[in-house]
């Protein structure tokens, strides 16, 4: 089979966002774990992915037009200039069979323009834990980016400590994020502004392309989007971790499991991220951050609405304050369903919640487990843990017995221990950004 056929429309539309670049070449690749369902849903052979040339081709070895993309960002609240695809690459857009197209992304391809002094590797642990929550996240309905491959490179990474090397495939409707607007709008080129936000609207919102303000309904298709993906995050129990204006995406999927965790007690205040010594992006804050993020958007965008300088200010403000009611509406619309009953109000909301904290319950097993609804089986961090220290041991036994459980998010696990919390005596958890 020849290697499959991909395209380049986003670095041909918006050439100033994107640099040729090639991935690192590595001594000894070997296929950790290979995403089949995934695969024959793009398309992809999986005997082809499997071979020498499949396996190199999975870590960008040999692929003709890879490119690294240029974003900027706020990080923690502060600007940060242009961050870009510091250990990554776009492998390019593959045509799906419903006339759309996913982008095929790699983490750990080596440095790139972008690298900022890092070494553009990444380790296996960190790799194998991002292809379980992602795909732990996709068996739970949340729209996000997915694992295709993992693909070890026969190098050392140091970080803490000397760690095996690994690239993950991942595969996402498009990698574009606020923090591409951003850099944009920081440009002052209103040609590559226009360019993004017509390929954004063409790839992602095109109903926004029919209004009297494409621009602005762009905006408040993406502001609709995030609000409502945050409210699924916090039906789960999921706190991202690092919500910086970067790692959030104009398609409304989750990317980027970075220092991210699912809580097991449930605290409002949880944080689980080793740098957010502040609290910024604990489980409670994860809406009024989204609409902090949407509102940086905004900013970018303004030079491509209509009206006058205030009408546009007036119109952006307007969808980001819209979003407390979007994000609220799909969070009482899920608890109620979670619960069981047709509707929830304010005050019954607010008086369970309390009671889950004042009673330091597990937030997953304080709902019945319902198919579809309550899973029995999360990405429990604990169990996370375990399994990718196992496997940068060399054994993927519990990598793979946890992987077909959290992919099967309501059936009965085959071990008791893969549903609960985790057993007494385990502190508490930390996250790290796995960089």
């Amino acid at each position: 089979m020849p290697a499959p056929k991909l395209e380049h429309t986003y670095a041909s539309t918006v050439p100033t966002l994107s640099r040729a670049w090639t991935a690192q070449e590595w001594p000894d690749p070997e296929l950790v774990v290979l995403n089949e369902p995934l695969a024959a849903e793009l398309g992809l052979d999986a005997a082809w992915l499997r071979s020498d040339e499949g396996i190199a081709w999975l870590t960008g070895n040999g692929v003709p037009e890879t490119t690294a993309q240029a974003y900027a960002g706020h990080q923690f609240g502060h600007f940060a200039g242009v961050l870009g695809d510091g250990r990554a690459l776009l492998l390019g857009e593959l045509p799906t069979s419903d006339g759309g197209r996913v982008d095929l992304h790699l983490k750990g391809s080596g440095r790139t323009p972008f690298s900022r002094g890092g070494d553009g590797l990444a380790a296996l642990g960190p790799m194998l834990r991002e292809y379980l929550v992602a795909e732990g996240m996709h068996a739970l309905g949340i729209p996000t980016a997915r694992a295709l491959a993992v693909v070890s490179t026969g190098m050392t990474v140091q970080r803490e400590r000397p760690l095996p090397g690994a690239v993950l495939c991942r595969v996402a409707s498009s990698h574009l994020r606020i923090g591409t607007f951003q850099l944009a709008a920081a440009l002052q080129e209103n040609d590559t502004l226009r360019a993004l936000t017509d390929h954004a609207i063409d790839r992602h919102h095109p109903s926004a392309r029919d209004d009297a303000d494409p621009a602005l309904a762009l905006l408040r298709s993406v502001a609709t989007t995030q609000a409502q993906l945050v409210a699924r995050w916090m039906l789960t129990g999921f706190v991202h971790g690092v919500m910086n204006t970067d790692n959030t995406t104009i398609s409304g999927e989750t990317i980027d499991y970075g220092p991210c965790a699912f809580m097991d007690t449930y605290d409002p205040h949880a944080v689980f991220s080793s740098i957010d010594r502040g609290g910024r992006y604990a489980y409670d804050q994860q809406p009024a951050i989204i609409r902090w993020n949407i509102a940086r958007l905004a900013e970018a965008l303004l030079p491509m609405m209509q009206g006058s300088s205030d009408q546009r200010v007036d119109a952006a403000t307007e969808v980001v304050h819209c979003m407390a009611e979007i994000h609220q509406a799909t969070f009482d619309a899920g608890l109620a369903r979670k619960l069981g009953v047709a509707h929830i109000d304010a005050d019954e909301r607010e008086q369970f919640l309390t009671g889950l904290a004042d009673a330091r319950r597990d937030f997953t097993d304080a709902f019945p487990p319902r198919h579809g609804v309550n899973p029995i089986v999360i990405p429990r961090n604990h169990l996370v843990q375990e399994s990718v220290d196992a496997a940068e041991e060399g054994d993927l036994a519990p990598f793979n017995e946890l992987l077909a459980a959290v992919t099967r998010p309501w059936d009965e696990p085959e071990a008791d221990r893969l549903k609960g919390p985790p057993p007494a005596g385990v502190g508490p958890f930390v996250s790290y950004c796995g960089t």
